[in-house]
């Protein structure tokens, strides 16, 4: 079961983000981004690949998330 949205995202300087229209935002992006994951989880096992090999995949393609920031300036 994916758990829910945090209720607070911590901020760059440690506190958390207030702001309501970041908040949604974050919300929705967490919604939508943890459908995608399920569904791709659901219709790998179902085709036959192996559970923890396709968690591992996932896992992969955060980890090879990068950060914007480091691509400006």
């Amino acid at each position: 079961m994916i758990p829910p949205a945090p209720t607070n995202w911590p901020g760059l300087d440690g506190n958390a983000v207030g702001c309501r229209e970041k908040l949604k935002m974050l919300a929705e992006n967490y919604a939508e981004v943890s459908q995608v994951l399920r569904d791709a989880f659901e219709d790998a096992i179902l085709m036959g690949v192996n559970e923890q090999a396709m968690r591992q995949v996932l896992a992969d393609i955060v980890a090879g998330l990068e950060s914007p920031k480091r691509s400006v300036g």
